[in-house]
């Protein structure tokens, strides 16, 4: 195995309170076990590899929910947030600036980490959200739902509240094609240009195509598939069925048959003795892991499809599985001295999540945002933004306004968009040709296969 893993460790959960166990992916050495979680599905996350967070199963009659955060040096819970209702998924930026979460009336919150801010509450679907995911440069934010449909966001226009006055729907796409609930959905590389995989209890698995909006291939599986992963080639994709096997199911497999739908799995792994619930893919170590009804955890070698590597969780059965770089808090020689740390200078989490809106901080983040709506030239909306901020810092400053402080930090905001901005725009010039690329390779595979 490759020495790279020694940095990468392994997160599980189960809907039983059994905890979230870590273990180093390398050594199979057990880390804290934190305590006191019983997860949904997708219902874990590492928030910027800063501390961990999950939400709650609840009773079902319960009207509100729970998020807990745990820091890496200590396995007691730290943080209680309760929600305005219970919470399925849970999903974060890469940065862990910002948290997500999908209730189980349809709707999507979305918090600011920092504060614990609830800055956006919108109705995404007809019923309860199932997954959420961003996509690799956090531009778009794609949910699931037990309602079959699957949907894509902009952020932009999420927060642009003069655009969300003249659009007749938020969302970018709306792909419908699902019959039964969504289970898993995850994006490849290239932004606004990544393809998306859906699974569904309806023994699909869908790729979509972001960019055109439009489904590409159509995957019918021998059994309900509750969780897939791409490899980092995204050549193939694996599915974990309910019938405790791994499906591997070729993306670029041809698909002129009228029944190509079958010719895109090309084999599977079997070891665990019931559902696989969670996959995850360590690029680092090229291995991929499972977790599953039976409480196992099994790392393979996708090459051999050999297993390297089991781990038992304590309790339960394994619902969610993440692989992450290693944090600093979890160095054996730095833990003592962090837990030190922490008992004498208190907790460093940040606040709970806010339950509802705050109406005033509603209307400064609106404000900020619709100041680009007053230019004609996208490209120089936000340069034209944060010149007309500054002239009104300084009014505000004049005038020994509070609220300078405030517009001060949404301006430090909008010069981190800018530079995000001009990153997608060069990656996006990039994107376009590789697009182009395909689609010659595709036309000219088709012409060939008429001939």
């Amino acid at each position: 195995m490759n020495t790279k893993m020694e940095e990468e460790i392994v997160i599980a959960s189960s809907s039983i309170d059994g905890g979230i166990g870590c273990w180093d992916l390398q050594t199979g050495t057990e880390h804290l076990r934190y305590k006191s979680c019983a997860s949904p599905p997708h219902g874990l996350i590492s928030v910027g590899r800063r501390f961990l967070a999950s939400s709650q199963l609840q009773d079902p009659k319960a009207s509100s929910g729970a998020i807990l955060y745990w820091s890496w040096s200590r396995p007691q819970v730290e943080v209680k947030c309760f929600p305005e209702e219970p919470i399925k998924p849970l999903v974060a930026n890469s940065e862990g600036t910002y948290l997500v979460g999908g209730g189980l009336s349809g709707n999507i919150y979305f918090w600011e980490v920092a504060t614990g801010r609830l800055l956006k509450k919108w109705r995404a679907h007809y019923r309860a959200v199932t997954c959420l995911v961003f996509t690799e440069d956090d531009s778009l934010l794609v949910s699931g739902s037990e309602d079959g449909s699957v949907r894509v966001w902009p952020l932009l226009m999420i927060f642009d509240d003069y655009q969300m006055e003249q659009a007749s729907q938020l969302y970018e796409h709306s792909f419908q094609e699902h019959t039964l609930r969504v289970t898993d959905i995850v994006t490849g590389y290239g932004g606004g240009n990544a393809i998306i995989i859906s699974a569904s209890e309806d023994r699909t698995c869908k790729v979509w195509s972001l960019s055109k909006g439009i489904l590409l291939r159509n995957i019918v599986f021998p059994s309900i598939i509750d969780s897939i992963t791409l490899d980092p080639g995204e050549h193939v994709f694996y599915a974990g069925g309910r019938d405790g096997k791994i499906h591997i199911a070729a993306l670029g497999a041809d698909s002129s048959s009228i029944k190509s739908h079958w010719l895109h799995i090309i084999g599977s792994l079997s070891s665990h003795s019931k559902n696989v619930t969670c996959l995850a893919y360590s690029t680092n170590g090229n291995v991929l892991l499972s977790g599953s009804e039976d409480g196992m955890i099994r790392v393979w070698d996708p090459k051999t499809h050999n297993i390297v590597r089991v781990f038992k969780h304590a309790k339960g059965p394994v619902n969610n599985i993440h692989v992450l770089k290693r944090p600093a808090y979890l160095n054996p020689r730095m833990l003592s001295n962090v837990q030190a740390s922490s008992r004498r200078h208190g907790l460093s989490l940040p606040p709970p999540l806010s339950k509802y809106i705050n109406t005033m901080d509603e209307k400064v983040i609106s404000a900020v945002v619709n100041l680009q709506a007053t230019c004609n030239n996208p490209l120089d909306a936000s340069s034209i933004s944060s010149q007309v901020i500054n002239c009104q810092i300084k009014e505000l400053q004049q005038q020994g306004s509070a609220a300078a402080a405030e517009m001060e930090v949404e301006k430090l905001k909008l010069d981190c968009t800018q530079s995000m901005q001009m990153l997608q725009r060069w990656k996006k010039t990039y994107d376009n040709l590789h697009e182009f690329c395909v689609d010659e390779l595709l036309e000219g595979g088709n012409v060939k296969s008429a001939n």
